[in-house]
């Protein structure tokens, strides 16, 4: 296992450096001159000048990159272009709200799907099977913005059970989180009940009934345990989406997170941010899939690494 993990993390090192490089080339070749921002439109020739020489802007993109990439791997990611922070203060304002959110949304997408899925599963052909699977081609189906929309006008404006906007209390929490994940709750349920449906259908599941046991231990110590291999990796796969594509949510209810930073920061130019935010997401990403990955030896004894 122990050789797994350092060959994974081995492998990872590209992957992170190619994210670096990709979007280093598209924020520094995106229309416009960056200098004119940070100074302004009646600023002078000299002024400009000075910009792009403290920036490392009149230098050429491979020594721009080549200077990037040594500051980033000594931990400085620079500073924002906007408000002359450390780029590192900026994701450490803003990253552990949009970690909040992502979680708390697939917490229920995990306590809601699941359990729908095993339901209709069980159910199979029944119309509690049909019923399931219509909710969730509509929870696939439905656009995040439109239900946002939706719960804040039922539940904030209409019944005033929750805020409509911020974050403080738990209560600011529940819309945002709910919304988020709604899309993936949909999508666990559609795969375990698939998943589950197929592995009761197998000979060993056949065989544990006829030796007479009981039929919850048979459905949850056989069949759910190799049912949730795959659905463990769509839940890691839509965590790590959830951390990155969280901007709609997060403008909707204007949750103070990373995806209005990063918004904000390409309105703005701000190279730094950009770069700083978007690195962040993918180191994410690739941590939460090597955790998926040293899951399924727990979840299945018979899957090894070599």
């Amino acid at each position: 296992m122990l050789t797994y993990l350092l060959r994974r993390i081995l492998i990872a090192v590209p992957t992170l450096l190619g994210v670096v490089l990709l979007v280093f080339l598209m924020v520094r070749l995106a229309p416009g001159d960056p200098a004119i921002l940070l100074a302004g439109e009646f600023a002078t020739p000299e002024t400009l000048e000075a910009i792009r020489t403290r920036y490392g802007l009149d230098r050429p993109l491979p020594e721009q990159f080549a200077l990037y990439l040594g500051a980033l791997l000594q931990g400085d990611l620079g500073e924002s272009a906007r408000s002359r922070r450390p780029v590192l203060e900026e994701l450490k304002t803003y990253f552990p709200n949009t970690v909040v959110l992502a979680t708390a949304a697939i917490l229920v997408a995990l306590a809601t799907g699941i359990p729908l899925g095993i339901l209709a599963a069980l159910r199979q052909g029944s119309w509690l099977d049909l019923g399931v699977m219509v909710l969730a081609l509509l929870g696939v189906s439905m656009p995040v913005f439109w239900f946002g929309l939706l719960a804040i006008l039922i539940f904030s404006v209409e019944l005033g059970w929750f805020p409509v906007a911020g974050k403080g209390t738990l209560a600011h929490l529940v819309l945002p989180a709910v919304t988020l994940g709604i899309n993936a709750t949909a999508l666990l349920a559609r795969m375990t009940r698939g998943t589950l449906v197929e592995v009761l259908s197998q000979d060993y599941i056949r065989t544990a009934r006829a030796k007479g046991l009981a039929e919850r231990v048979v459905i949850f110590k056989h069949a759910l345990r190799n049912a949730l291999i795959p659905v463990v990796t769509v839940a890691g796969l839509e965590f790590g989406s959830l951390l990155a594509g969280a901007v709609i949510t997060e403008t909707i209810f204007a949750w103070p997170g990373l995806g209005q930073l990063l918004v904000g920061s390409i309105l703005s130019r701000d190279y730094p941010v950009v770069q700083g935010a978007v690195l962040l997401v993918a180191f994410t990403f690739t941590l939460v899939n090597l955790m998926v990955d040293l899951l399924y030896a727990w979840i299945d004894p018979r899957v090894r690494y070599d």
